[in-house]
């Protein structure tokens, strides 16, 4: 297996030639050799009975990262769901504010007529 996955890694260098500096972060360019790669390892791993991911194929992921696409970042960041705790936070306070606010209005308004 690892040298299949060497020549898989080959390949893909081979591929990552004919791509510039300029072009390594769009993903419309670097879609095919990428995926070539992980088809390719994940082919022979399946044909050799390895599972997959094992931890050459990982290495080879890691190093083409490491060596192609270190300097990409996004243009527009990725948002993520805040963690539950937060999120059950956000969502508990104006509900329990409700009921206080409901009960502030009632008071006050029981209070304007008795004055008037």
């Amino acid at each position: 297996y690892s040298d299949i996955t060497q020549k898989c890694w080959d390949y893909f260098v081979y591929l990552m030639r004919n791509v510039t500096a300029s072009e390594l972060c769009e993903w419309k360019v670097i879609s095919r050799p990428y995926s070539e790669l992980q088809y390719c390892l994940e082919l022979w791993a399946d044909r050799l009975n390895y599972s997959y991911p094992n931890a050459l194929a990982e290495q080879y992921i890691f190093q083409s990262h490491h060596r192609y696409f270190h300097n990409c970042t996004l243009e527009h960041p990725v948002y993520f769901d805040p963690p539950e705790d937060v999120l059950l936070a956000m969502i508990i306070a104006p509900i329990c504010l409700i009921p206080f606010l409901v009960t502030l209005v009632i008071w006050r308004s029981k209070d304007g007529k008795a004055q008037a």
